[in-house]
């Protein structure tokens, strides 16, 4: 394994030992016992089928989130506006699930599809502009998420409900819910969307490793001059980035209104879903498999943390500051890798 292969590696697994042991000392700072305090998160997440079910459904809407962040990363591009782009995607979703009927095997994928297109097309914006204006997309898809929040409560309101503060109930035809999940885990929520979450993450990987797109992609977010000079359109790649990135936003919000809610309501602030993306994208090195596998620790301490104030008496706010550490760590990579660099030196 090469020297770069083994630091991706080691990285994430270091920063997420040090904020796991920081939060420890945090947690003695205040009082708490560590100990009880991890084994009540571990209990949260895993201590039987209802949580374990309860984790994968949080687990799903982050591998898309942190998918559509990032498969931006990989070609160059920031998509800070994964929030947005699930918001709308999460409203698509519901707006079919609600207004057609149709037979399951064609209203859930229609309803899935049309998430996917509304974080494209959310997506496609700040691409546009970038592509032609040279207008930076962190500052586009901030504002878009904004957008997306008011406008979403504004048509839940006067479109999609009669001045109801949530929508009515999706069809059963397009429900991601299984009564057979149900059963398995103790009436959790978790749902079909694990698979196509874990199939979306398939598609990253491949499109970015082993198609010529991928390839003018990534070339493109390392060098757009070389890349234009090698005859690739950057424009037409930054605009294909961003709207790719979208749709997996868009399907992120797809697994919440057909999945877990099974339904819109009005949101007062964002659900950061897309945000939590950012640290998602981060700790798993931007890579598929990396991404599923932070996706799958973030989802185990969220819900796990909202087993320790009962059962340990410790904050849930706590847990954010581990994250926060964590994600600190991570973007300080390069302390890390000094530290590794200087032990390998001192042992030749």
């Amino acid at each position: 394994m090469n020297s770069s292969k083994l630091f991706n590696i080691l990285v994430p697994l270091i920063s997420v030992f040090i904020g796991l042991f920081a939060g420890a000392l945090i947690m003695l700072g205040f009082g708490y016992n560590p100990i009880t305090g991890y084994i009540a998160l571990w209990n949260g997440a895993f201590g039987d089928l209802y949580y374990f079910g309860e984790t994968m459904r949080q687990v799903t809407p982050y591998i898309l989130t942190g998918l559509a962040v990032a498969f931006a990363f990989r070609t160059g591009l920031f998509n800070i506006g994964a929030e947005g782009q699930v918001i709308v995607g999460w409203l698509a979703a519901v707006w079919v699930g609600t207004s057609i009927e149709a037979p399951m095997f064609i209203h859930l994928p229609l309803a899935i599809i049309a998430a996917a297109a509304a974080g494209a097309l959310w997506g496609f914006i700040p691409g546009l502009l970038k592509a032609t204006r040279g207008v930076h997309e962190v500052i586009i898809t901030i504002m878009l998420n904004y957008t997306a929040l008011y406008a979403a409560n504004a048509i839940v309101r006067n479109v999609l409900s009669d001045n109801e503060d949530k929508t009515p109930d999706i069809a059963a035809t397009a429900s991601l819910s299984s009564e057979w999940f149900q059963n398995l885990t103790y009436f959790s929520r978790m749902h079909y969307g694990i698979f196509i979450a874990l199939f979306a993450a398939v598609i990253m990987w491949f499109l970015i490793e082993r198609t010529t797109i991928g390839y003018e992609l990534k070339s493109v977010g390392y060098n757009q001059h070389a890349s234009k000079y090698a005859g690739m359109s950057v424009k037409r790649n930054i605009i294909l980035s961003m709207v790719i990135a979208g749709a997996f936003a868009g399907l992120a919000g797809s697994m919440e209104g057909l999945g877990t809610f099974g339904y819109m309501s009005v949101q007062s602030g964002f659900n950061n879903l897309g945000f939590d993306g950012i640290a998602v994208a981060l700790l798993g090195a931007n890579n598929a498999l990396g991404v599923v596998l932070a996706a799958f620790l973030f989802g185990t301490l969220k819900v796990g943390a909202l087993n320790m104030p009962t059962e340990a008496g410790v904050p849930t706010e706590l847990v954010d500051i581990i994250i926060a550490l964590i994600i600190f760590f991570v973007a300080s990579s390069y302390i890390i890798r000094w530290v590794i660099l200087r032990f390998k030196k001192e042992e030749q």
